[in-house]
C-alpha cells in the first residue's frame, strides 16, 4: 500500500465490549500485554488493535442470534451502518489465520509461536479447522501453496494480486470495508469490489451468470442478516492459502449483529458436493471502526472529509491497484527509492 497515512506508527488501542454474550474459544494468549494466558475471562487483556495492524484478537466474543434493541433504519432494518474488519488477521492463511503464509521462503518474517498461542482456524466446523476438502481438491490446494512464492504458472497467482474482488467469504477479512444500507439492500463496499445484498424477495439471477462476489438475497431475523449466496464463478480464493468454492458452491451466511452495535460475529455454512466431503462452517468475527479510532492501514483505511457541514464525516481513501504475490503486498518498499 503505497498511501504513507495508513502506515503510520500507530499506538495501541484497546477495545471495549459491552453488552455481548461472550463465548471464550480457543486460541487465547497473551503475549501482546505480557498477562498471563491464564488468567480468567473477566480479567483477559483488552486487544491490542493498532500496531502492525495483521494480526488483532487471539480469541473473540460470539454474539448470538436474538432481538434487535438497537437503532432502525427508515426502512426498519437493524442500523448496522458503518466501518467494519475483521479482528484476528487479514487475507494469507485461511485455516491458521495469525500463520502467515504457507512455504514463506523467509519464515523469520514474524515470530508466530506456538499454534495453540495463535487465533483458531476460520472453519469452526469440522473440529480440526480444515476445509474437508475432496482428495483432488486438496491437492490442487496444496500445488497452489507449493507455487505461489515462485508462480510460474498464472494460476498460481492469487487473484487479488490482479486486482479482482475476493470473493466470499475473503471480501470479509481482506480488509475493513464499509456497510451502506438502503430500503431494500444492504452494500459491502471492500476495496477490491462491491457486494449488494437484496432484501426485496426477488429470486436469484439465471444460472448462467456468475459473479465474483456471488448473487446474494437476504432478510433480517432480529438482530441477524440472513444471506442465501449462489451464481459464484468459482475464481475467488479463500487466501494466499488457496482454499476455494467451485461455481456450483452454495453459502449460506448469517451476520449476527450485537445490539450496542461494536460487533458482529459472521457465520456461513459452504455446501459444494463437487469440492467438499461434507458442508462446513467458517466464522470470522468483526467489529466497528469510528472516528475514535486511528486510521489503520489494514483495517480502517480512512481520513476525515473536508465538508462545509458539522460532524465528522469518514472517507475512505481510493486505493491503487499495485499486482503482487507475496505476503504484505508493497509494506516493505515503504521509504525506498
Amino acid at each position: 500500500m503505497n498511501n504513507k497515512k495508513t502506515h503510520q506508527k500507530l499506538g495501541t488501542l484497546g477495545l471495549m465490549v459491552t453488552g455481548l454474550t461472550l463465548l471464550p474459544l480457543s486460541g487465547i494468549a497473551a503475549e501482546e500485554t505480557k498477562q498471563p494466558a491464564t488468567q480468567p475471562q473477566s480479567a483477559q487483556r483488552q486487544p491490542v488493535l493498532g500496531g502492525p495492524g495483521i494480526e488483532q484478537e487471539r480469541s473473540f466474543p460470539k454474539i448470538v442470534s436474538g432481538k434487535w434493541t438497537g437503532p432502525k433504519t427508515a426502512d426498519g432494518q437493524p442500523d448496522v451502518q458503518g466501518h467494519w474488519s475483521n479482528t484476528i488477521a487479514n487475507h494469507n492463511n485461511f485455516t491458521d489465520p495469525q500463520g502467515g503464509i504457507i512455504n514463506d521462503p523467509n519464515p523469520n518474517r514474524r515470530a508466530k509461536g506456538p499454534r495453540d498461542a495463535r487465533a483458531p482456524s476460520r472453519v469452526s466446523d469440522p473440529a480440526d479447522g480444515q476445509v474437508p476438502f475432496q482428495p483432488w481438491a486438496l491437492e490442487k490446494v496444496k500445488e497452489f501453496q507449493a507455487n505461489f512464492n515462485n508462480p510460474v504458472k498464472p494460476e498460481y497467482i492469487e487473484p487479488l494480486a490482479r486486482c479482482a474482488p475476493a470473493g466470499i467469504p475473503k471480501s470479509l477479512f481482506w480488509h475493513g470495508y464499509e456497510i451502506s444500507q438502503y430500503p431494500g439492500y444492504v452494500v459491502f463496499q471492500f476495496n477490491s469490489g462491491t457486494r449488494i445484498i437484496h432484501l426485496d424477495g426477488k429470486p436469484h439471477l439465471p444460472e448462467n451468470i456468475k459473479l465474483w462476489n456471488g448473487d446474494s438475497r437476504g432478510h433480517w431475523e432480529g438482530n441477524t442478516l440472513v444471506v442465501d449466496v449462489t451464481n459464484q464463478n468459482g475464481k475467488a480464493l479463500f487466501g494466499r492459502s488457496g482454499e476455494f468454492i467451485s461455481e456450483n458452491g452454495h453459502i449460506q451466511e448469517r451476520y449476527i449483529f450485537g445490539n450496542d452495535g461494536s460487533r458482529y460475529t459472521y457465520e456461513a455454512v459452504l455446501t459444494d458436493p463437487n469440492v467438499y466431503t461434507r458442508p462446513f462452517t467458517v466464522t470470522i468475527p468483526a467489529r466497528r471502526w469510528t472516528e475514535k479510532d486511528q486510521p489503520n492501514g489494514w483495517h480502517f483505511e480512512v481520513e476525515p472529509a473536508t465538508h462545509s457541514g458539522k460532524g465528522t464525516i469518514l472517507d475512505s481513501y481510493e486505493r491503487i491497484c499495485a499486482e503482487n504475490n507475496g505476503g504484505f503486498g508493497l509494506v516493505a518498499e515503504e521509504g525506498k527509492k
